[in-house]
């Protein structure tokens, strides 16, 4: 059959540029030690950064939020799918993290990529200018395309060429576009700055805090908390699935802006609303997160990210310089990473080569996550192995 065959083609092609995703399958809970395709493996995979996927309070609001409201919503949001366990939700989320804005309100979404769908839709359109940084993640990406609206993109970062094309812009209505911390190369975005710009030129600035909520910032507040700032102009998103441990995700913004997204946001509108249970158990979450627990396991992430920056740096290969749980390698050949991936699960390690189009050509990495529930003595079996795989790799090229 020609289609199958184009697609088979396409396949081989994959496979030949070392492009080929394969999922892996795990048979126990989500935790630094798990068995994955019937092995164990210590994982550096997840984003279960704070450790939390399988505690047992978790595991147990979950079940009590079955009991309560059974195991699914029955509808979409708008057409009798909201529950009471979603509403709390949202009431504890804009207590949580919106102390940026006046009348903070938040809207609970079933994922991370549909809230940034939903978020840009419907700020944006024709006659908008989305001002997108040139790392944005595939769900901001999308976002922006899907609106309608011009797209500039500024290079990463580079808050003085977002300067100039802000200046130069004349749409009517601007929006800021950022990540916070970046998913493959851990760095924070200059959150400060981006304010600064977005209210001298008017603009919303939409953030995705995807990989800071729970980990940065006073009790877990995220990237804003931990950069102090205010503003009516802010726009957050934050995912639940990673440090929150459970799923979903949210935007939190000024009262106005989210019963905007209410009436326009066709991610939200137009799909059944996630199971009552998990917002439950997500609320559990938070109270984790803002307590004593949460700040004694941020405590020992950061550990572990000083311990883990030190380490690569020995290694002969280039790790990036990240604050965050995120820690890359860069190794460079897709094929040289996948061997390294290949060599690290021979030794019981679990760590993922990112490949093209993720990250650019010739920047293929190895992504180590990071999570509260490691072990200095897991990082020492990380360390091991990776020392004697630069060893090999420096005497080959010798």
């Amino acid at each position: 059959m020609p289609l199958l065959d184009t697609l088979e083609q396409g396949l081989r092609e994959l496979d030949a540029r070392g492009l080929r995703r394969r999922r892996r399958t795990i048979d126990t809970p989500c935790d630094a030690h798990m068995t994955v395709d019937g092995r164990e493996t210590i994982g550096f995979a997840s984003n279960d950064y704070l450790g939390l996927a399988a505690h047992p309070q978790l595991v147990a609001a979950l079940a009590e939020g079955a009991q309560r409201y059974g195991a699914g919503s029955g509808g979409s949001h708008l057409l009798g799918g909201h529950s009471r366990a979603h509403a709390q939700l949202e009431d504890d989320l804009a207590a949580f993290v919106g102390g940026f804005v006046d009348a903070p309100r938040a809207l609970y979404f079933s994922t991370g990529y549909m809230a940034n769908l939903g978020v840009l839709t419907a700020l944006a359109g024709r006659g908008t200018t989305i001002f997108s940084d040139a790392l944005n993640h595939a769900s901001l990406i999308d976002g922006a395309r899907l609106s309608r609206a011009e797209i500039q993109i500024y290079p990463h970062n580079d808050t003085d060429a977002l300067g100039a094309m802000l200046d130069a812009s004349d749409a009517n209505v601007k929006l800021i576009v950022s990540d916070t911390v970046f998913s493959m190369d851990g760095d924070v975005a200059p959150l400060a700055r981006l304010v600064e710009l977005a209210e001298r030129h008017d603009a919303w600035l939409v953030v995705d805090d995807a990989h800071g909520f729970g980990v940065l910032g006073p009790q877990g507040r995220g990237a804003i908390a931990e950069a102090a700032l205010r503003s009516p102009q802010l726009v957050m998103v934050g995912t639940l699935g990673k440090a929150a441990g459970v799923s979903g995700a949210f935007v939190c913004a000024h009262a106005t802006v989210i019963e905007w997204l209410v009436q326009r946001a066709r991610p939200y509108i137009f799909t059944t609303a996630s199971s009552p249970s998990v917002a439950h158990a997500v609320s559990a979450s938070l109270r984790i997160i803002g307590g004593e627990e949460g700040d004694a396991r941020r405590a020992h992430l950061n550990h572990l990210i000083g311990r883990t920056r030190a380490m690569l740096k020995q290694t002969c290969w280039l790790p990036v310089d990240s604050m965050t749980a995120v820690q890359p390698l860069v190794i460079g050949a897709n094929d040289a990473t996948l061997a390294l991936q290949a060599e690290l699960e021979r030794d019981g390690l679990w760590v993922p080569a990112i490949r093209p189009p993720t990250v650019p050509e010739g920047t293929s990495r190895l992504r180590i996550s990071l999570s509260a529930a490691h072990s200095d003595a897991d990082l020492d079996r990380l360390n091991t192995a990776l020392e004697q795989a630069s060893r090999a790799a420096l005497e080959h090229h010798a």
